[in-house]
C-alpha cells in the first residue's frame, strides 16, 4: 500500500501517526522545479498584470522572490522540507481536476450545450477529419473534457498511468491557453504536472547527464536533515533509538500545521457547495464568481441591455449606455455587482443634476443555448432594492428551465433557414413587454409565436395585433414596436429577419468581383469610371474613395489579400511575426511594471499622463495593423446583422 499511496493504513489509525505523516521529510527538488516554472510563467504572462493594481504586483514580486530562494535551497541540496507543503499542493491540484469534473456532470454539459461553438476553433480541425463538427463538440469538447477532469487527478497519482496523464493534461491546458482568456490558470496547471512525480525526480535526471554536463549541473547529493521535519523513530542515521526520539519530537507547530492542512482541504471541498449560505450571490448559476468551478459549464449570450434612469424629483426619464463608467462586463450577470454598479451610476448622475436617481436594468440573457429572457426584474429600482449576501435576491427573475427541451426544436428551425435568414428566440413573463426597434437594414423581419399569447403594438400605426401559438406577422423596418405577454404562462416567440443591406452588399461585391476578373482578362467594357478602374486594378492605397460600395469592396479585398499572404507566408516570416508579438508582450510588461513601481514610490500622476503612458505601452508595431479610418467605410455600409432589442 505504501508503494501505491505513499503511506500505510496504520499511519491514519491515530492522530499522532497522522501528524507524523503530514510532517514527514520530503526531497525539495521537485518543489523547487515547480517554483521555478511558476515564477517564470508569471514573468512570461505578466502582461496580464495591470499597473493600476499594486497589490497584485506586490504578490507577484513576493512569489518570484520566494521562488528564487526555494529553487536555490532545492537544487543545492540544503535541507529537506515538510511533507505539509507537498500535501497542500498535490491535494489542491487533485481537487481542481476532480471538482471541475463533478461540475461537468451537469445536464447541459453532458448534452453538449455549454461550449456549443467551441468546436469551430482551428485546434479541433484534426478531429474533423473523422467526425462532424457537431460530433466533435459533443464527444471531444464535452465528453473528453468531462472524462479528463474526472480522471486526471487519479491518473496522475499512479506510476503506471502518470506518463500518459501528463501528456493528456499538457495537451489539454495548452489548448485552454489558446481557447480562453483565463490569465495564468492554464500555465499554472502546466507547471503543477511534475509535482505528481517522485519528489527527487530532478536529481535522478541530473545523475543521468554526461560527465561534462554534470560538472555545471546542480548537486545531486541527498538533502540535509531539517529540524522542522519529523523523522521516523527508527532512524538508521541515529546512533541509538533514544537519540532518534529526542531529535524531532512532535511540537505544537507540527500539530497546528496538520490541523490547518486538514481544515484547508475540507474547505476546498466545501466552498463549491456552500451556496446555501451565500444565497445573495446565487443567480441562474450558484455562488460567487471564481470558486464554484462551473465557469465553463455555463455560456451566456447577451442580446440586449437597457439602463433607464428617472429623476426622483422632476420625474425626467433618460437612458445610459451599458458599461458607462466601468471597464467590467460581469455586472450584467451578477446581482451583487449590479447593485454596486447602480450605486456608482446614482453617484455619477448627481453630477449631471439628476436628483435622487432611480435606475432600472433590462438585461436579456440566453444561457446554454436557451431562450433569450430577462435576468432581473426591469420594474425594480436597483438603487433602492434590498440585497444581502445571505438572502435570496427578490428581484432576480427565474430561469425558465421548463422550456429547455425547446433547444432541440431550435436546431431544426435554424437548419431549415437559408443562409441569409437569422433567428432570435425570445421568452418573456406575463405582465411584461418588450420594446424593440427594427433597423432599416433588416428589411424583411417577422415575428412568430411559439407558445402562449402576445399582443404586438406597432407604434407608427398606433394599432395592436393579437397573436396566438403558430401566428406570424410582418414587422415594419425603421420603427418601434412593443410585444406584450398577455397569456398566464410565459410566452415564447421568435424573430426571423433578413439583413437586406448585407444581401445587397454581397450582390454588389459579386458584380464588382466579376468586373475585376474581366478587367484582368482584358474584356472589360470600354466606358469605366476612373475611380472604379483604379480600385479594380488594386491601386486603392491612399485613394479617397467617395463611393461607399467601392470603399467596402476595397476593404474586403485588402483583408482577403492579407489573409492569403499570411497563409502562404514562409516559416521565417511566421517566426518574425511570432518574435514581434512576444517582443510587444515583454515591452508592455516592462513598461507597465516600471509605471507601477513609480506610482508606488512617487504617487500616482495625473490622469492625462496615465492615459498617454497606457497608449504608449499598448502601441502596436504589427505590419498588418489597420487604422480605424481604413475600415470606417465598410463598417458604415455593412452594419451588424441582428435585431436591435
Amino acid at each position: 500500500m505504501k508503494r501505491i499511496f505513499g503511506f500505510e493504513l496504520s499511519d491514519l489509525q491515530s492522530w499522532q501517526r497522522c501528524v507524523c505523516l503530514l510532517n514527514r521529510p520530503t526531497d525539495p527538488a521537485s518543489l523547487g522545479i515547480f517554483r521555478t516554472l511558476f515564477g517564470d510563467l508569471h514573468v512570461y504572462r505578466r502582461d496580464k498584470v495591470r499597473y493600476q493594481m499594486p497589490g497584485l504586483l506586490l504578490l507577484l514580486g513576493v512569489a518570484v522572490t520566494v521562488r528564487g530562494n526555494h529553487t536555490c535551497a532545492a537544487l543545492l541540496c540544503v535541507r529537506q522540507v515538510l511533507g505539509l507543503t507537498w500535501t497542500h499542493l498535490l491535494r489542491s491540484i487533485f481537487i481542481v481536476y476532480f471538482l471541475a469534473g463533478v461540475k461537468k456532470l451537469d445536464a447541459d454539459w453532458v448534452e453538449g450545450y455549454s461550449m456549443n461553438h467551441l468546436a469551430s476553433h482551428w485546434l479541433f480541425d484534426p478531429f474533423k477529419h473523422v467526425l462532424t463538427e457537431e460530433k466533435v463538440s459533443l464527444l471531444v469538447v464535452h465528453g473528453g473534457g468531462l472524462m479528463l477532469d474526472l480522471s486526471a487527478g487519479f491518473l496522475l497519482f499512479f506510476d503506471v498511468t502518470r506518463p500518459y496523464a501528463i501528456v493528456f493534461v499538457t495537451y489539454f491546458h495548452s489548448m485552454n491557453s489558446q481557447l480562453f482568456s483565463i490569465g495564468m490558470f492554464a500555465y499554472t496547471m502546466l507547471a503543477t504536472s511534475p509535482l505528481f512525480c517522485y519528489p527527487d525526480w530532478p536529481r535522478a535526471i541530473i545523475r543521468r547527464f554526461p560527465g561534462f554536463l554534470r560538472a555545471v549541473a546542480p548537486l545531486t547529493e541527498l538533502p540535509q536533515r531539517s529540524p522542522s521535519c519529523v523523522y521516523p523513530q527508527q532512524d538508521p542515521q541515529a546512533r541509538d533509538k533514544r537519540k532518534s526520539r529526542r531529535e524531532n519530537p512532535l511540537s505544537l507547530r507540527h500539530k497546528m500545521g496538520a490541523i490547518f492542512t486538514i481544515v484547508y482541504l475540507l474547505e476546498q471541498f466545501f466552498l463549491p457547495y456552500s451556496h446555501f449560505i451565500t444565497q445573495g450571490y446565487n443567480n441562474w448559476t450558484n455562488g460567487l464568481y471564481g470558486y464554484s468551478w462551473d465557469m465553463m459549464v455555463h455560456s451566456r449570450s447577451h442580446q440586449h441591455v437597457k439602463i433607464t434612469y428617472r429623476d426622483g424629483v422632476t420625474g425626467e426619464v433618460g437612458y445610459l449606455n451599458p458599461g458607462v463608467w466601468t471597464l467590467s462586463r460581469r455586472w450584467k450577470d451578477h446581482a451583487d455587482m449590479l447593485k454596486q454598479y447602480s450605486a456608482c451610476l446614482a453617484s455619477q448622475l448627481q453630477h449631471y443634476n439628476i436628483s435622487q436617481p432611480h435606475i432600472y436594468f433590462d438585461i436579456w440573457v440566453s444561457i446554454n443555448e436557451r431562450f433569450q429572457q430577462r435576468l432581473f426584474d426591469p420594474r425594480v429600482d436597483v438603487v433602492a432594492a434590498a440585497w444581502s449576501p445571505f438572502r435570496r435576491t427578490d428581484w432576480l427573475m427565474p430561469l425558465l428551465v421548463d422550456l429547455s427541451p425547446w433547444r432541440h426544436k431550435f436546431d431544426e428551425i435554424e437548419k431549415s433557414l437559408d443562409n441569409s435568414t437569422d433567428v432570435v428566440f425570445i421568452a418573456d413573463f406575463p405582465g411584461l413587454h418588450l420594446e424593440n426597434f427594427v433597423s432599416e437594414d433588416l428589411g424583411n423581419t417577422s415575428i412568430q409565436v411559439l407558445q402562449g399569447e402576445v399582443a404586438v403594438e406597432i407604434v407608427a400605426e398606433n394599432r395592436n395585433y393579437s397573436l396566438r401559438e403558430g401566428d406570424k406577422m410582418q414587422l415594419p423596418a425603421g420603427d418601434y414596436h412593443y410585444v406584450y405577454t398577455v397569456s398566464e404562462e410565459p410566452s415564447c416567440y421568435m424573430y426571423l429577419y433578413v439583413n437586406t443591406t448585407m444581401i445587397q452588399f454581397e450582390q454588389n461585391y459579386t458584380r464588382l468581383a466579376e468586373l475585376q476578373e474581366r478587367l484582368r482578362n482584358g474584356t472589360e467594357p470600354e466606358e469605366m469610371d476612373a475611380e472604379l478602374r483604379q480600385v479594380l486594378n488594386g491601386n486603392a492605397e491612399g485613394l479617397n474613395i467617395t463611393d461607399p460600395v467601392l470603399a467596402a469592396f476595397a476593404q474586403r479585398q485588402r483583408r482577403l489579400e492579407e489573409h492569403e499572404k499570411r497563409r502562404n507566408s514562409t516559416v521565417l516570416e511566421r517566426f518574425r511575426r511570432f518574435t514581434l508579438r512576444k517582443y510587444m508582450i515583454f515591452r508592455r510588461s516592462i513598461l507597465m511594471t516600471s509605471y507601477a513601481i513609480r506610482n508606488l514610490v512617487l504617487g500616482q500622476p495625473s490622469l492625462e499622463q496615465l492615459s498617454l503612458e497606457y497608449d504608449y505601452a499598448n502601441m502596436k508595431f504589427h505590419e498588418d495593423t489597420e487604422t480605424p479610418s481604413s475600415s470606417q467605410g465598410a463598417e458604415q455600409l455593412v452594419p451588424e446583422g441582428r435585431v436591435e432589442l
